[in-house]
């Protein structure tokens, strides 16, 4: 027995080191390239009046010539003012445009994406969402990664950290998805992109058919775009640069929450199977170190695993944390990791069995 639990411990600690390794040759790839690049922000919006005027004002403070970007609002059918405050708030930026999704017949995210990307005059897209709030140097950096090569791009999208529960557990779900996703891209296997913070080469997304290969859910658009782009054995790559993260809001409810983990939860469902798993592998082996003290009274030194994962855990977080804009304490550490670990059960089961709604 004492083998077997050592072997465990060695297999939990040696993938964390390549998790952490692969991380840090990914922000030591030094990669820069300043020419610019025409680049198009496409953003789709329903119901979204109350971020009009942080929206706009975050989208032109870019560190980046006017003439080498344009952005192209999309209204899908709102039912408020989003589309007259657009109008407004834009009508003076030369390179700012807001269109009307209901002027085709057509509606829904994809709808709307798609619409937009059809009127953009430049070779490479951004895409964000109404709520988020991109760094100045986000088109810089794209245009970095663009410029060598990279037919499809996503980023770095943490949320504002504050104070309740609901987002405490958001913001760390997010830290520790955001580590094992670069590790997998990290290593060739690219699976998941926050569509806040989402970019590739228009002529690459009209060669993969745009969504029309990505509707297996009602969200995913992004994730599954990506996937597509996978099988096309595109050149793929994570942009990392300081000043070029997307920032969001956490839901404020569980009800919520839980209603976007199911979204996000089921389009993992339609991840390639070697991502599936590959992931289901990792997470397996996480739950099984966490529910080990069950089994003590078969033998006591299964006791060992759970302090063991912990202290892994900790580690991890602890040393990667600030770079992606967070700050947990020592004890939210070790107890969220916990919440992280048995929410993805819940998760599992409210993706499988529950119904899924969109705004």
């Amino acid at each position: 027995m004492i083998y077997l639990v050592l072997i465990s411990i060695t297999i939990l600690f040696l993938l964390n080191v390549l998790i952490i390794y692969s991380l840090k040759r990914m922000n030591g790839s030094g990669k820069k390239e300043n020419n610019p690049v025409n680049i198009s922000i496409i953003i789709a919006l329903r119901n979204e009046e109350e971020n009009v005027d942080d929206l706009v004002e975050s989208l032109n403070q870019f560190n980046y010539l006017k003439e080498n970007f344009e952005v192209i609002f999309v209204d899908d059918h709102s039912t408020d003012r989003t589309y007259n405050k657009l109008k407004t708030k834009t009508d003076a930026i030369n390179n700012f445009s807001v269109l009307e999704l209901k002027s085709i017949n057509k509606s829904g995210k994809r709808e709307a994406l798609n619409f937009g990307i059809g009127k953009s005059k430049h070779p490479h897209i951004l895409i964000t969402d109404a709520d988020c709030r991109p760094e100045t140097k986000w088109l810089k950096a794209y245009a970095n990664n663009f410029n060598l090569g990279y037919q499809m791009l996503y980023g770095i999208a943490p949320f504002y950290q504050r104070e309740n529960l609901v987002n405490r557990i958001s913001c760390f779900e997010n830290l520790r998805g955001t580590l094992l996703s670069l590790a997998m891209t990290s290593n060739g296997l690219p699976y998941t992109a926050a569509a806040r913070n989402f970019g590739f080469a228009k002529n690459a997304f009209e060669s993969l058919g745009g969504y029309t290969k990505t509707k297996d859910t009602i969200s995913g658009d992004d994730d599954l775009l990506l996937r597509e782009a996978v099988k096309g054995k595109m050149k793929i790559d994570v942009v990392t640069e300081t000043g070029s993260f997307v920032y969001s809001e956490t839901k404020n409810s569980f009800i919520e929450y839980f209603q976007q983990k199911a979204r996000h939860t089921q389009t993992s469902f339609h991840y390639l199977k070697r991502h599936q798993v590959i992931l289901g592998f990792w997470h397996l082996l996480n739950l099984s170190f966490l529910f080990s003290p069950l089994l003590m009274f078969f033998n006591p030194l299964l006791g060992i695993l759970l302090p063991a994962k912990l202290i892994i855990d900790f580690i991890v977080v602890i040393s990667n944390q600030i770079k992606f804009s967070y700050k947990f304490s020592i004890a939210e550490i070790f107890y969220l990791q916990i919440f992280y670990e048995l929410l993805l059960i819940i998760h599992f089961f409210n993706a499988r069995f529950s119904e899924i709604r969109w705004k």
